[in-house]
């Protein structure tokens, strides 16, 4: 079956779950600066998935995709230092960033499948 809409990529799903788990995670966190970073790069991913889903041409898709691994690594980072400052438990950190790698594997592997 053939992709007709974003919807139907299952990294944009994933990363819609990712998302709702973020901010789960953060919602009674009082450093607003940091949970307000963490979600930006958060609402990216899937946004640029969606955004370069809809672009016309192969490297317009890629250069998205690539926007959207970058949040990916972005909320990964901030995720390692959430634990270092105590904001999360590591053992949530832990499994929210193994969603990340998941997420980062499936967005990488499309890019290599459209050189």
């Amino acid at each position: 079956m053939a992709i007709q809409k974003f919807e139907d990529i299952i990294f944009w799903q994933k990363s819609q779950d990712f998302s709702v788990a973020i901010y789960n995670e953060f919602k009674n966190n009082k450093d607003f600066s940091f949970n307000d970073q963490i979600k930006r790069a958060l609402v990216s991913i899937s946004n640029n998935i969606a955004e370069g889903f809809d672009r016309s041409s192969n490297p317009d898709f890629k250069r998205f995709f690539y926007f959207s691994l970058a949040s990916n690594s972005e909320v990964r980072s901030m995720l390692y230092l959430a634990v270092r400052l105590n904001f999360i438990p590591e053992l949530s950190a832990k499994k929210l960033i193994d969603n990340s790698n998941e997420i980062a594997r499936m967005i990488f592997g499309l890019i290599k499948s459209l050189k």
